[in-house]
């Protein structure tokens, strides 16, 4: 999990932030002034600070926030000017948008703010749906408005072209004022409390968040148009309300409450996609009527809130479709504010102590928690160990030579405090204890209150300024002093040990190191921890633990060095002692064999195929040198008749996991049912036997195979439609001519994890991409998953998550009665179908893809559908199934809409985790042996189309360390990097792009080349080796350019090596007894002067969805022909300029 922040302010207003993988506060440096509220999210934390105006801080990324203005110049043609800016009166604006009804000069656009900086001046997009415009970006058309075209015709009276300018947001890492103006000017009263969250509501686009705030007279306001484009939103716009509100909570979806001033509390209703403010109020009883609630926090399907007597309640039976609840259920616990964080994980401040607390044991099925658990860890700069006068370095000495000290507090009568009335004179005392344990903060024993203590008033504001309205200094001052001889002001018990920390307010700090912190507000909107995290939270490093380490004897590296050296030695001596003394004995066992048994089901070769019940049975023996082979045995019965299939260990070629919603299926292929594609199907009672058996199989495989450990640097990786992660070691003979090894006798072997794509090289640089678009690195271990004990390695491996998304959609036909309804005719598909409308599937029938996954969120109209989608999700055709569109004509009879609901796979696997910036392609520059510290040019795209470039990643950082973000005018899809860094990259709209002057030098390059596409063609992945660029077509058609031009091949997903080879993943393939979809390929005989090849070979094939080969970089041994001696040379050919053949692959 990436490492997100938890974002806490102080009573004197200093802002804070606590990495979930780090152990002390850091302070906002960066705060200029004291804040009071805080609401966090991932990317951004918004604040009201002391003078009640509202400040974000964005996070800073390696993808910078861009957004493109643009602005298009129309013209028409006359006899006397030809084509001018002199248009009819009827016709639009010279300068305008889109649509040509809003009038947008290019001296008219305006930076939002100062937060905002222009990237460059204007300019001309020369780019028109993919394909090249001339040199002055012209489109003509007959009139305005038409379809334009990027050719000139006789009857062209009209022309347009577009101009573009980026504006780049700049204030990131600091506090940007955010201006409190709404849609009619500035806003009558300053804000008092703020809550930021919808960026989960349902049906809302990703990246779009809602902030609500309360203003000093109660009054609600809301705030529209915060997007990863625009991350200050656009305007205010007040809330109607039934009373007056002093505090608010927004969650990750559609529930907002507030309190109101009676201590009653009001829930948002109607909030959607199209109305993020909602429109309604439901007036919500507070837990305890005689004493009011003053505050709320909200998460997904969770409401905490507390009273005035500072008691925790917890709101039973929230969810989306009953945002009011059911009941409330008090909490142990007394807190002063609570916060709901993601996955509804809950922080709070305690009223005893003002620490901040954390709730644990918060998981999905007990969302109200176990037990409160105090935070402690210190802030940055708490510790000095260096330091000869440090009363920790004190305290720690008493506790370390005399086992307990108790050391007391008392207030010091200085005059100078008494000349001096901003100088505040605090007696730090500190109790050594035992780290923080699962505590109820309200059970504490109450601390006798110390005399009363002097804070100056901020700069910012007087001794009334309303700033300090939410800060209990009373309180603040009762836990400046700790234990009982505060209270009394006896020192005659003061042991040397206490001192006397004299600090100026606004000088020094507040507080001493031994204190710890008073909080007066936390968020943890962007602080993702779940069940699983582990957190370092609790057991920080105090002022014992540092005194102790500074007072015990250090060990310098080159003792350890010596020590291990001479244990090594030693072990090595002993053990060929021992080998000595017993080698001229036999062996006592030279051969072995073992056996087991078990049932299965079998799904029978032939007609009528049916499961069967069977024996199976794997009988492994071991020679006299340690060579392992075996044998499967499958019993069965036909006609009474006893029958067995067998299969030799060394004869398969694979193990996979089927994905069947009835039985834990899992498949054994050889070479020859390969070509069948036909292999034998099993099925096991229980899951847990399934990977019983798999991982057996699988090391038995191995085991006959001499294949151990982690995989090769020139191993192929591939990917199931499952997820599943498989890797084959190449041989020279793939690639052997004229006679190469068929590649259906390649053995494949599982490895541990759930990627959607892999990418990889010849030095062992392996990435990865999960369905979420999270990027994973490898670590150079194996197994991992239900591969356990010998076959997984015991470290290199981490816990893997995946999230995808299960569509289903719902179908229906109008009729001149009812309208639309889901009444079909007896032709028409399943009302609610799988995307083909051949399966019916019911929200309820509907479950995840296997038992390992869960849902984690409840069923959704998707917008995100090709084609577009109406206000309710609904896309319209003439009949079942023809093309879509997102509105409504006089011939649509039939409409649909898919609906969404995410699930998530938790694993393990030799896998880590590359925050923060999700990707949606990968690519790796094929590369030979190189030091370990040369850097490997790795290049990306985000899932918003951003290219990058990944800096750092050597062979000892395979991961890297940060990202280049390269310019782009339009968002991309598809890229790859082949030989001498030669970057090709395919955009949204199906155009191709070459990267110039990429080098090691210079490894983002300078400037995008817009490469030609073929007629009529949209492509949508490349790959480049050494001398070609092969590309793919939305059809699903294989091309690669010849001098701009483009030759074609039928393929469905592809991969190029370095060392010219090409393997494709074939969506048809014909097999012995029906097609294959997703089957591995191979091209023979693809040579630098003969890019076509010869033939296909067809390898492993059914639900196969990516291949990579890109690490593998065997050179196949030659065959010289005498008579092709010299037409085999091959030639220096760029990779612009390569041959022009046509094949097919039926």
């Amino acid at each position: 999990m990436p490492v997100s922040l938890l974002w806490a302010v102080d009573v004197y207003g200093r802002v804070f932030s606590l990495s979930t993988g780090g152990q002390q506060w850091e302070h906002c440096c960066d705060a200029v002034l004291e804040f009071k509220r805080l609401t966090a999210v991932q990317q951004c934390c918004w604040g009201i600070a002391c003078d009640h105006h509202i400040y974000l801080n964005v996070h800073a990324s390696d993808v910078p926030i861009r957004y493109q203005e643009e602005a298009y110049e129309n013209q028409r043609w006359n006899p006397v000017d030809n084509f001018s800016d002199r248009l009819l009166p009827s016709d639009r604006w010279q300068w305008s948008d889109i649509t040509g009804l809003e009038h947008k000069p290019l001296d008219g656009f305006l930076l939002p703010s100062t937060n905002w900086e222009w990237e460059g001046d204007w300019y001309i997009d020369e780019n028109f749906g993919g394909e090249p415009t001339e040199k002055g970006g012209w489109t003509y058309a007959i009139d305005f408005p038409a379809t334009y075209t990027i050719d000139k015709k006789w009857n062209s009276c009209v022309r347009r072209r577009r101009w573009i300018r980026y504006r780049r947001y700049k204030a990131t890492d600091t506090w940007a004022k955010i201006p409190s103006e709404g849609q009619s000017g500035p806003l009558p009263d300053p804000f008092n409390d703020i809550s930021c969250g919808g960026w989960e509501i349902s049906e809302e686009p990703r990246g779009r968040l809602s902030l609500w705030a309360v203003s000093l007279q109660g009054k609600v306001w809301f705030r529209g148009g915060i997007h990863h484009h625009t991350p200050e939103g656009m305007s205010w716009e007040e809330v109607s309300l039934p009373g007056e509100v002093v505090q608010i909570s927004c969650g990750p979806g559609d529930l907002v409450w507030a309190v109101l001033w009676e201590g009653q509390l009001i829930v948002r209703e109607g909030i959607t996609r199209d109305c993020p403010q909602g429109s309604s109020w439901v007036v919500v009883d507070s837990p305890n009527p005689e004493v009011g609630t003053i505050h709320v926090a909200v998460g997904v399907s969770v409401v905490w809130a507390v009273t005035k007597d500072n008691k925790v309640w917890f709101r039973r039976g929230i969810n989306s479709h009953n945002p009011c609840g059911s009941g409330w259920i008090g909490m142990v616990g007394e807190m002063v504010m609570i916060s709901v964080g993601l996955n509804d994980q809950v922080w709070a401040i305690s009223r005893e102590d003002r620490a901040v607390y954390f709730r644990q044991g918060v998981t999905s099925t007990e969302l109200s928690g176990k037990a409160w658990k105090a935070v402690s860890v210190p802030r940055d700069g708490d510790i000095r160990p260096n330091s000869s006068t440090s009363t920790s370095s004190l305290h720690s000495a008493g506790c370390f030579f005399s086992g307990e000290v108790r050391a007391q507090s008392v207030m010091s009568e200085d005059s100078d405090t008494e000349a001096d009335p901003q100088r505040a004179v605090h007696e730090v005392g500190a109790s050594v204890s035992s780290p923080p344990s699962e505590v109820t903060p309200g059970d504490a024993e109450a601390k006798s209150p110390p005399p009363a203590l002097v804070l100056s008033p901020s700069q910012s504001g007087g001794p009334g300024d309303p700033q300090w309205s939410t800060v209990d200094l009373e309180e603040a001052q009762t836990h400046l002093a700790v234990g009982p001889a505060a209270g009394r002001g006896d020192s005659s018990d003061t042991c040397s040990l206490s001192s006397v920390v004299t600090c100026m307010l606004g000088l020094e700090g507040l507080y001493g190191p031994d204190d710890h912190p008073l909080w007066a507000w936390v968020s943890g909107g962007g602080c993702a921890v779940d069940c699983h995290t582990q957190l370092n939270w609790f057991n920080s490093v105090t002022a014992l633990t540092s005194s102790i380490q500074a007072m015990s004897l250090s060990v310098s590296p080159a003792q350890t060095a010596a020590w291990r050296k001479q244990i090594f030695e030693q072990l090595n001596e002993r053990s060929k002692r021992e080998i000595d003394n017993f080698k001229h004995y036999e062996q006592a066992i030279e051969q072995s064999v073992w056996v087991k048994k078990g049932t299965m089901q079998w799904w029978r070769d032939w007609k009528p195929h049916k499961w069967v019940d069977v024996r199976f049975a794997l009988e492994q023996f071991s020679g006299p040198e340690g060579h392992k082979d075996g044998i499967v045995f499958l019993y069965y019965n036909f006609n009474e008749e006893k029958k067995y299939l067998h299969a030799f260990i060394n004869e398969v070629t694979i193990l996979v996991p089927v994905l069947n919603d009835s039985k834990h299926t899992f498949a054994i292929y050889t070479a020859e049912r390969t070509k069948q594609r036909w292999p034998i199907k099993l099925a096991a009672a229980t899951e847990m036997e399934m990977h019983d058996w798999l991982a057996l199989l699988s090391v038995s495989c191995c085991d006959s195979r001499g294949i151990q450990g982690p995989p090769s640097k020139q191993a192929i990786w591939s990917i199931t439609c499952k997820g599943d992660i498989f890797v084959s070691e190449p041989w020279p003979s793939l690639e052997a001519c004229p006679y190469p090894t068929p590649c259906d006798q390649m053995f494949w072997r599982q490895v541990g994890g759930h990627l959607r794509l892999v990418e990889c090289n010849s030095v062992g640089v392996v990435w990865g991409l999960g369905y979420d678009h999270t990027a994973w690195v490898y670590t150079g271990g194996y197994g991992g998953g239900f591969f356990q004990g010998l076959a997984s390695s015991t470290d290199n491996i981490f816990t893997q998550t995946d999230v995808k998304s299960v569509y289903i959609y719902e179908n229906q036909r109008w009729n001149p009665v009812t309208g639309y309804t889901s009444r079909g005719l007896p032709t028409d598909r399943y009302m609610w179908s799988d995307a083909t409308g051949l399966h019916e599937c019911t929200k309820a029938s509907t479950k995840p893809p296997s038992p390992h996954w869960t849902w984690v969120t409840e069923w959704a109209v998707d917008y995100g559908v090709s084609g577009g989608t109406d206000r309710e999700g609904w896309q319209y055709a003439a009949d079942f199934p023809t093309s879509y569109h997102g509105y409504k004509t006089l011939k649509d009879f039939v409409r649909r809409r898919r609906w969404a609901r995410k699930c998530k796979l938790t694993t393990t696997g030799p896998w880590q985790e590359v925050p923060p910036i999700p990707l949606s392609d990968v690519t790796i520059l094929p590369c030979g042996d190189q030091s370990v510290v040369e850097q490997i040019p790795l290049w990306a795209i985000s899932n918003k189309g951003d290219v990058l470039c990944r800096l750092g990643v050597t062979l000892l950082t395979p991961a890297g360390t940060s990202w280049l973000h390269v310019g782009t005018d339009q968002p991309f899809k598809s890229i790859s990097i082949g030989g001498a860094s030669q970057v090709w990259a395919i955009a949204r709209d199906g155009s191709a792009f070459y990267r110039g002057s990429v080098s090691t030098q210079n490894p983002a390059g300078d400037c995008w080349y817009h490469i030609p596409s073929p007629a009529r063609q949209k492509l949508k992945q490349v790959s480049v080796g050494r001398t070609s660029v092969y590309t793919v077509d939305e059809n699903g058609t294989e091309m690669f350019p010849r001098y701009y031009s483009f030759a074609r091949l039928s393929v469905y997903v592809f991969n190029v090596a370095l060392s010219v080879q090409v393997w494709i993943i074939a969506d048809k393939v014909q097999g012995s007894h029906s097609l294959s979809c997703g089957t591995v390929c191979h091209r023979l005989g693809v040579q630098p002067m003969e890019p076509k090849g010869q033939a296909w070979d067809y390898g492993i094939g059914g639900g196969w969805d990516h291949i990579t080969v890109r690490g593998n970089n065997i050179e196949a041994p030659r065959v010289r022909m005498p008579s092709l001696t010299d037409a085999l040379r091959p030639p220096d050919i760029s990779p612009k300029c390569c041959p022009l053949v046509v094949f097919d692959l039926q």
